[in-house]
């Protein structure tokens, strides 16, 4: 078999266990590169405690924990997923987003319905902190692909917390660049804070 012709095979592989009718099983941990840890009030934990050598990013946006629960893209693209189609801030026009709503997400990690507040944390350092109730009430959606695309990292990926504003009232009368201030793209931390 020559190089191309295993490369061609190989994405195509890769291709097929991405697609909704072919969507493996969710795995317990990660086999790939970790895209969000979840810690704090998280009911179940899939790695080690925080480590100052590796955990660098989550270390200088003042992250510690003993337990924690992560996803990998492929864990996360086994969960159900969810198509939206809001008009973005960005250039103004509708696009189409996939991803599994955040709901399931935090129902994996053992995240409580209640009594609990979620902080959505960027790459870039920006957070938000939203209510379990507003993540049900907005249904939200942890967007991994934009346009059929995946979201890229230096982008708007390649996670992103995000809604559809265009059908949620409260939302869609305000301006563009109003409707998406609880809407952090680029997440790789959730922070569960009790209470």
């Amino acid at each position: 078999m020559n190089k191309r012709q295993f490369l061609s095979t190989a994405a195509l592989g890769l291709g097929a266990a991405a697609l909704p009718g072919h969507a493996a099983k969710p795995s317990k941990t990660p086999g790939g590169p970790v895209l969000l840890t979840l810690t704090g009030a998280v009911g179940k934990s899939n790695r080690p405690a925080f480590d100052p050598a590796f955990d660098q990013m989550l270390g200088k946006h003042k992250v510690s924990f003993e337990r924690a629960y992560s996803f990998d893209y492929a864990m996360l693209t086994a969960l159900p997923a969810v198509t939206i189609k809001p008009t973005l801030e960005y250039d103004g026009k509708p696009h189409i987003l996939r991803g599994p709503r955040l709901s399931q997400v935090l129902k994996v990690a053992g995240v409580p319905d209640d009594g609990v507040r979620i902080l959505l944390q960027a790459i870039d350092g920006y957070a938000v902190v939203v209510t379990p109730a507003q993540i049900k009430q907005y249904d939200f959606i942890l967007a991994t692909e934009r346009d059929g695309l995946p979201l890229p990292l230096g982008g708007l990926g390649p996670l992103w917390a995000v809604y559809d504003a265009d059908r949620i009232p409260e939302l869609a009368g305000k301006p563009l660049k109003e409707r998406f201030a609880l809407s952090p793209w680029g997440v790789y931390h959730i922070g569960v804070q009790a209470g």
